[in-house]
């Protein structure tokens, strides 16, 4: 890489500062790092599976999450997705069975209601407002209507978690990765940039997926964008802190020779 840029006054490279602080980022980077392995992994077991095939986050499944199956209920799209290992196969047949044949109270009372006590309400008993309450027949009932997906307000409510959430953490990483030596400085500030850039999109394209479909293929892509860049920064961070040796340019600040780390 050129090092035709010259150095900012203020840049410290990570063989500049103190151990103490090493220790912080290093800490703070493997901590941030499970929690997004742990993100992705619930990500997947969300969103996955809707569209019939559970091994695999899909197209199809983030239209189907979005938008609605265009068929089927929140139910039945919920058992056939992410809820199919909560209940055993031959019980999810008779419950979606229920729900196709127009959800009957007197069969819900003799049939279903005793499934539902057993297999869903110590999640689903109103007690969690982030969960759908499923005690009652009117309760449930409202999940066995045509499955119009997520509905706006609960994106918002989501939005305004992962807006936040997303911005802190690459505000993190990013202040780590900015002592990183990388040249040229506009592929730097590319890096840095980007996550933000694809968190706006990744949000903005769930409400236009209700509108048209092709838009949850942005929410993949942004989704990829920024997981390329938290694994670029984190990796590139930790190596220059803890293996690689202090680089010419900044030796040649302190008119040192090259240092070798680790």
């Amino acid at each position: 890489m050129s090092d035709a840029a010259p150095l900012h006054r203020q840049y410290l490279h990570f063989s500049e500062l103190p151990y103490s602080m090493r220790v912080l980022y290093t800490a703070a980077l493997i901590i941030l790092g499970l929690g997004y392995i742990f993100g992705l992994i619930y990500v997947v077991h969300t969103y996955a599976g809707r569209d019939g095939n559970p091994s695999s986050l899909s197209y199809e499944d983030l239209v189907i999450a979005y938008s609605g199956s265009g068929k089927g209920s929140r139910l039945e799209s919920a058992l056939r997705g992410p809820m199919s290992s909560m209940l055993p196969p031959d019980e999810i047949n008779v419950i979606i069975g229920w729900v196709q044949q127009g959800s009957d109270r007197t069969k819900y009372e003799a049939e279903i209601k005793p499934t539902i006590d057993k297999r869903c309400m110590s999640c689903h008993d109103g007690s969690n407002p982030h969960l759908v309450n499923l005690g009652g027949y009117d309760n449930i009932k409202k999940v066995t209507e045509r499955d119009t997906g997520t509905d706006i307000f609960t994106l918002v409510r989501v939005s305004h978690i992962h807006l936040f959430g997303l911005t802190f953490i690459f505000f993190i990483v990013g202040t780590i990765f900015s002592h990183a030596y990388l040249r040229p400085v506009w592929f730097k500030c590319t890096v840095v940039v980007l996550p933000f850039i694809a968190l706006s999109m990744d949000v903005s394209s769930w409400y236009f997926t209700k509108l048209f479909h092709p838009f949850a293929l942005v929410t993949m892509a942004a989704g990829a964008v920024m997981g390329m860049c938290f694994a670029f920064m984190w990796l590139v961070s930790m190596w220059q802190m803890w293996f690689s040796g202090t680089p010419e340019a900044v030796a040649r600040r302190h008119g040192e020779r090259t240092i070798t780390v680790g």
